[in-house]
């Protein structure tokens, strides 16, 4: 049982630092953002970095209280842009090469669901509603580009 665990734990450092940099990402990205009608996107920028925050809270619970794990604290690469279409382009492909990566970290869970007797039902809940969040951004970037 301890391999998956292990497994996991290093997973999620991984979606970990995926977040931490994505809310750092759409956080500075907001600060380009001007001309007619920017507030409402600066406003939405800085949600979707609110969300990051919530993910990466929930990580770091996942890792250290249910997996025993230490949650890292490195950042994941951040993509600088000052131009909004490159803006929600590169959040875009962030965000669905996120929700892919958590859906194998979905698939995992599922796969070893008889290893993590007393951890999958939250490991299960928690990782499917970030990749639901994910959707949503991906759903909302994508309206943004068009």
């Amino acid at each position: 049982m301890a391999g998956i665990k292990t497994e996991l734990i290093s997973l999620l450092n991984k979606a970990l630092e995926l977040e931490h940099a994505a809310r750092i990402q759409y956080l500075t990205h907001a600060e380009f953002i001007s001309g007619p009608n920017s507030e409402p996107i600066i406003a939405r920028l800085k949600e979707i970095a609110g969300d990051e925050e919530k993910h990466e809270q929930m990580f770091r619970t996942i890792i250290a209280d249910y997996l025993e794990g230490e949650p890292t604290m490195v950042l994941g690469k951040t993509i600088p842009a000052k131009e909004i279409p490159q803006i929600f382009e590169i959040n875009l492909k962030n965000e669905r090469d996120a929700q892919d990566f958590y859906k194998q970290i979905y698939k995992t869970v599922v796969d070893n669901k008889k290893d993590l007797q007393y951890e999958f039902e939250t490991l299960e809940h928690e990782l499917r509603h970030v990749i639901i969040d994910e959707q949503e951004h991906i759903v909302e970037l994508t309206r943004l580009i068009k």
